[in-house]
């Protein structure tokens, strides 16, 4: 579906700085070191790495915030439901990470499934909320300017071919790793397995059904790499051919965090529809 960007309502951010440690940060070990020329700088950053920020969230906001990084866009009725909350204070929640920039409201969802357009009653639409670049860097889930400089260096010294060589040694690790979870699951449950793996992977991943049609849509609300894939989309590239190789079919990546997306998207053929094209 091809919808128009919406307008998106974001509040300048105050003064106030959040400094409580609310929030863990996601990792994984230490890459193993590699002595092929221009890898060893960037052998640390093999995994999920991440350089924590300084911006923290807690309490009840960080409950909200966390809400809308794993769910994609929601309005209030739907965060409290979700959450147990009355919609009065999810409100509350939401103006504070307006406040502080960490959030912004629309109309319409600019992503996910809530980015449908469906039938609506009288009067105005709820707001859709979402969270901002900076609200997910709240969740420490980033490189910074650490991977981005060795990246950069080794482009400048050994060729866009050497970053590209990078990205696929990095993916096949994980690759490996999610074979074996997706090794005995037949070709309908695979994208549901993917999905978790992606999860507990800290991607905050979801599978979402389209309004209809041959397809489905994997969506990953965080990336510890989207910050330096802004710049290296090789990274991006390398997960999606991944993705093909464990679904046993082509899948398209419709957006990523990296293009400012807001969610990475990968559409995957249903595997009845897959059946009906080969046939």
């Amino acid at each position: 579906m091809a919808l128009g960007p919406p307008a998106v309502n974001r509040r300048a951010p105050s003064a106030r700085a959040g400094t409580d440690d609310g929030l863990a940060s996601p990792g994984g070990p230490d890459a193993a070191p590699t002595q092929e020329p221009g890898f060893a700088l960037l052998a640390q950053l093999g995994n999920n790495v991440v350089v924590k920020s300084e911006g923290r969230l807690s309490g009840a906001p960080a409950r909200v915030a966390r809400a809308l990084l794993e769910g994609g866009p929601q309005t209030a009725a739907t965060l409290a439901e979700r959450l147990d909350l009355s919609t009065t204070a999810v409100r509350r929640h939401l103006d504070a990470l307006l406040d502080e920039g960490l959030a912004e409201s629309s109309e319409r969802a600019p992503y996910g499934p809530a980015a449908v357009d469906r039938p609506r009653g009288a009067g105005r639409p709820a707001k859709v909320f979402t969270l901002t670049a900076a609200g997910r860097d709240a969740f420490d889930q980033q490189y910074y300017d650490l991977a981005v400089e060795a990246l950069r260096y080794l482009s400048d010294t050994a060729g866009p071919e050497a970053v590209e060589g990078f990205a696929r040694r990095r993916i096949t690790d994980l690759e490996l790793r999610y074979a074996a979870a997706l090794s005995d699951a037949p070709p309908e449950e695979r994208p549901e397995v993917l999905v978790q793996v992606l999860t507990a992977e800290g991607y905050a991943a979801s599978l979402v059904d389209g309004p209809g049609g041959p397809a489905i849509q994997i969506c990953q609300h965080r990336c510890p790499v989207g910050h330096v894939a802004s710049e290296f989309p090789a990274l991006c590239d390398a997960e999606t051919e991944a993705f093909s190789r464990l679904l046993g079919t082509h899948v398209t990546r419709l957006a990523t965090l990296a293009h400012g997306d807001g969610v990475c998207t990968t559409l995957v053929p249903r595997p009845a529809a897959r059946q009906e094209v080969s046939s």
